[in-house]
């Protein structure tokens, strides 16, 4: 019964880690890595096709992005989910797979004009996509469900996004029985439309996320609807339109119900209906999604509002752009306007193209309202630059960039500690991931120093076995020369025939004990397909 810590460790993203247990073969989560990226991480210790499960927290791309990837490469099981995370895993794994396509496309458009002949092939495809959205098995909030002997799980809501969870852990090995909780990314405080995170009472390990563990976010009571308000009123005042690069799923839905509360209270009728765009298809399918769970996921406030029939993420003067002609056609309209587009952290989507036509127009308002990785455009933004690169041209930064501060999915330190002390006794041990290289430590050392906690922020391929307590592994981070933005190494026909040989392995190790009869036929066809290509 072991733990081997694959992603997001001593890293914000591409969250994994890998559970073995008798027989078994678990993933928690399998995101992408997003941003800069300071460690390597180690490969999964076994064959993907030898996965027997994923459970996985929640949908956002940091930690189910790699899931496709997983099913090319032979991975057949089970993930396992809440209903709403399956939900928006079913747009959004989709559209991941869209953005690779286009990178590849535009990868090879560019090695023909160069005389380059060798051929990007997308990390994977749209049918990888919808391969692993066929494995979602969608479990509801609360509700105890043994997987199989070695295996029982329980998903709690942790209020970082609609169906984000905490996963209880059960592992059943010789007898003996260990939980481990892995608590996701836990939600911020009094997030407008979903409700706050639960907390969980027992675990024998705990593995916690720190992505703002070192810090306290804006003091509580903060006027958002406000403070939105008045920079629409100001950019608008200069003839300008308000720019906010966001996250498509989540956020976009916040910054929406935020606007409605702005109309609906009557705060800039001197502006007249003003326009609002949503300029994200991923954002729009997401938005349905939300209104599909208000009752399993929903806070009071905006539930009151569906009882009354009322739809909280809609109002007068919401445009939903979904073609790309209806995206250009934005850009051909002088009069001031909100325009919400996806990526949050402008590397990639539509929001590339809105940032060319106004982030030289000194009359315009980049709005930030999330988390910007370091080594991404939003960050170079938010930080100062005077120049960035779009679309291989070169943009002078001239509109007012500012932040509605304080607006963050993640809990800070006061609210990670909130969520820690919910267990009534100590776990054995707390292992603190998914933060930045240093928070990591910093608040492993807080958690231990200030609440007695047994504390370990380990590094990729750090292995701990859960039925003796001790390392199996302890490791230490490899770091990746100048901590340049990881790339993956593309895959190729001949590497899809590798996946397939593995899945084959992993199909055969399945099949052990079964009818000799059947075993034989089984290994005659593979002789047989093994003839007729052997060389």
């Amino acid at each position: 019964m072991k733990i081997t810590f694959v992603g997001a460790a001593h890293e914000v993203t591409g969250s994994c880690h890998y559970i073995e247990v008798g027989s078994k073969h678990i993933l928690v989560d399998y995101g992408m890595e997003q941003g800069i990226n300071t460690y390597e991480n180690v490969p999964l210790p076994v064959e993907e096709g030898m996965i027997d499960y994923v459970l996985l927290t929640h949908a956002h791309i940091d930690h189910s992005g790699l899931l496709p990837l997983l099913y090319s490469k032979g991975f057949r099981g089970q993930i396992y989910a809440t209903d709403a995370t399956a939900d928006l895993c079913s747009i959004m794994l989709r559209d991941s797979a869209h953005i690779q396509m286009q990178e590849a496309e535009w990868h090879n458009r560019k090695a023909k004009r160069s005389s380059d002949v060798e051929q990007f092939v997308p990390l994977y495809t749209m049918e990888d996509a919808d391969g692993a959205i066929r494995c979602l098995s969608p479990l509801r909030y609360g509700k105890k469900v043994k997987i199989c002997e070695e295996l029982s799980v329980r998903f709690t809501d942790v209020g970082h996004l609609l169906g984000s969870a905490a996963i209880e852990v059960w592992l059943t090995e010789d007898g003996v029985t260990k939980k481990v909780v892995f608590s996701g990314d836990i939600g911020n405080d009094n997030l407008p439309l979903i409700r706050n995170f639960q907390t969980i009472e027992e675990a024998d390990y705990v593995l916690v996320e720190s992505t703002y563990g070192d810090r306290l976010h804006a003091k509580a009571g903060v006027d958002y609807v406000s403070e939105l308000a008045a920079t629409i009123r100001e950019t608008f005042s200069r003839g300008g339109n308000v720019v906010i690069p966001s996250f498509a799923v989540g956020r976009t839905q916040e910054i929406l119900y935020f606007i409605r509360q702005i109309k609906e209270n009557h705060l800039l009728d001197d502006l007249g209906d003003f326009p609002v765009y949503v300029d994200s298809p991923l954002a729009v399918e997401a938005t349905g999604v939300f209104n599909k769970n208000v009752n399993e996921c929903f806070a009071e406030k905006p539930l009151e509002l569906v009882k009354r029939g009322i739809n909280p993420l809609v109002f007068t003067g919401l445009n939903l752009s979904i073609t790309s002609e209806e995206s250009k056609a934005i850009n051909f309209d002088m009069d001031p306007k909100v325009i919400i587009s996806a990526s949050g952290m402008c590397e990639a989507g539509r929001i590339r193209h809105h940032l060319k036509h106004n982030l030289w127009r000194e009359e315009c308002t980049i709005l930030f309202v999330g988390y910007q990785a370091v080594g991404t455009l939003g960050r170079a933004i938010v930080e100062g630059a005077k120049e960035v690169k779009l679309f291989g041209e070169p943009i002078e930064v001239r509109a007012k960039i500012t932040k509605l501060e304080g607006v963050s999915g993640h809990a800070d330190k006061a609210g990670l500690t909130r969520w820690m002390l919910g267990f009534k006794t100590d776990p054995q041990m707390v292992f603190v991931v998914h933060g930045d290289d240093e928070v990591t430590d910093t608040f492993a050392s807080y958690l231990h120093d200030e609440h007695g906690f047994n504390t370990y922020a380990p590094f990729s391929g750090t292995c701990y076995d859960l039925l003796t307590d001790e390392f199996v592994e302890e490791t230490v981070g490899v770091r990746i020369e100048g901590a340049k933005k990881k790339t993956r190494t593309v895959s190729t026909v001949f590497e899809r025939l590798v996946a397939a040989g593995q899945r084959l392995l992993a199909v055969i190790s399945h099949n052990e004990g079964g009818a000799n009869k059947d075993l034989a036929k089984f290994a005659d066809q593979i002789n047989s397909l093994c003839d007729k290509w052997d060389r």
